[in-house]
């Protein structure tokens, strides 16, 4: 039987973390070993409380510890304009740039006949229920500049057509960004949105 048996087993589900591989996840579990009344312990409870607590919220798809997250709980962010973004990453990013003070509404992912991913396996359906249902006046899609990213919004533009303002957020260069590290495809879509000075 191996003495590192445990150890071992706790390496390869860090290795299993987005941005981790063995190498990270080994020297991680050794950091958190050598600190382990600091580190390790706290953070084993708090993983198991969050276990036992996290879910989805139940309007938008965000994360939480309540059937409806603080977001949509707030009057004062229901001001008609809903954010449509894939991922709930991609809401706590937008959260962390405090720009925007309105809803969200969390895809869980994008349309991929590759993957077998349609409408109905995302959030598009209740997306729709809530342009109706809550006196939504703005929809901006706020989805990733890939294809399947592009598809699905082009397919939620689709089923609001008529019923509310779409937007979507501005794509090209981003703030100093220089023109020499671009590709090809971020110059074209800067090139397309110019707006006059």
């Amino acid at each position: 039987m191996s003495s590192t048996r445990d150890i071992d087993a706790l390496i390869e589900l860090m290795a299993k973390m987005p941005g981790l591989g063995p190498r990270s996840a080994r020297r991680a579990v050794l950091h958190l070993i050598r600190k382990r009344a600091l580190l390790l312990t706290p953070l084993a409870d708090m993983m198991q409380q969050v276990a036992a607590t996290a879910r989805e919220c139940l309007n938008c798809g965000n994360v939480g510890t309540s059937e409806v997250c603080d977001i949509c709980a707030s009057e004062a962010r229901a001001n008609g304009e809903l954010c449509v973004v894939e991922d709930v990453a991609d809401l706590w990013a937008m959260e962390r740039a405090g720009v925007f003070k309105g809803r969200y509404h969390v895809l869980g992912g994008t349309l991929s006949a590759l993957d077998a991913v349609g409408p109905d396996e995302l959030r598009i359906p209740r997306l729709v229920d809530r342009v109706e249902s809550e006196g939504v006046r703005e929809v901006i899609l706020a989805l990733n500049a890939t294809i399947d990213g592009q598809t699905t919004a082009h397919y939620i533009a689709d089923q609001l057509e008529g019923r509310v303002a779409l937007t979507s957020l501005a794509q090209g260069v981003p703030i100093g960004g220089e023109l020499d590290y671009l590709d090809d495809g971020t110059i074209t879509a800067a090139l397309r949105a110019r707006k006059a000075l």
